[in-house]
Formats: C-alpha cells, sequence, structure tokens
C-alpha cells in the first residue's frame, strides 16, 4: 500500500471523491469531517500528507495547519479551498504564509490533485 493520506473536508461529497481518487491510485486514505476530528485521527495514526480545506465547522482548515505544524513530524499538507466570504486566493495565501507545503483551488481536476500529491509525497 502507498504513502498514508489523511484528508478534511465537512463537504461530503468532495471528501468522499478525494478518498476514493486517492485509494485508486494506491494510496492508504482516512478521512475526516473537520479539523478538530482530523487531528484526533492524525495523532492515532499519523499520516504523511494531510489535504486539508480552509473553511470547516468545529475547527477549520489554517487551524489545523498550524496544530499540524506544532507536532514537530514531517507531515506534508496540502490546503485546499473553494473560497468563502472572500475569494480562494486570499485564504490559500494564507495557508501558505503559515507553512502550506502546496495550495489547490477548488474546483480542481484530478491529475491536478494527483500531481500535486506525487510532487509533495516524493519531496
Amino acid at each position: 500500500m502507498g504513502a498514508r493520506i489523511l484528508v478534511i473536508d465537512d463537504e461530503p461529497s468532495v471528501r468522499d471523491m478525494l478518498v476514493k481518487m486517492l485509494r485508486c491510485e494506491g494510496y492508504d486514505v482516512d478521512a475526516a469531517e473537520d479539523g478538530r476530528a482530523g487531528m484526533r485521527r492524525f495523532h492515532e495514526h499519523p499520516a504523511a500528507l494531510v489535504i486539508t480545506d480552509v473553511l470547516m465547522p468545529e475547527q477549520e482548515g489554517l487551524e489545523t495547519l498550524m496544530q499540524l505544524r506544532h507536532t514537530g513530524l514531517p507531515v506534508k499538507v496540502l490546503v485546499i479551498s473553494g473560497g468563502g466570504r472572500v475569494g480562494a486566493e486570499a485564504y490559500l495565501s494564507s495557508a501558505q504564509t503559515l507553512g502550506a507545503d502546496a495550495i489547490l483551488a477548488k474546483p480542481f481536476g484530478r491529475a491536478e490533485l494527483l500531481e500535486k500529491v506525487s510532487a509533495l509525497l516524493s519531496a
């Protein structure tokens, strides 16, 4: 089985699509519906890569990103966003400032996602 990836997104359809897509590529994938649940899963079973949305209930992606950075573990983080009150670019720019390894604006294509995932896991 491939590298372990944790997908954190509050939209079930997006989360399920990402999980299926990554599993089809041979990755070991787990998922969570928000940052708080994602951090619990990460502490139980650390992942090599975390893909997190920004805007979620309970705990948003930027807070999750900061918590992941404070673990001291060598985890790669891909932050995704479709925007909200402001465009996705503002959230993604903040994510880069806070230490995201890569960013991706929704909607994105399968090839674009898999290329980013592959690059992050091979870096």
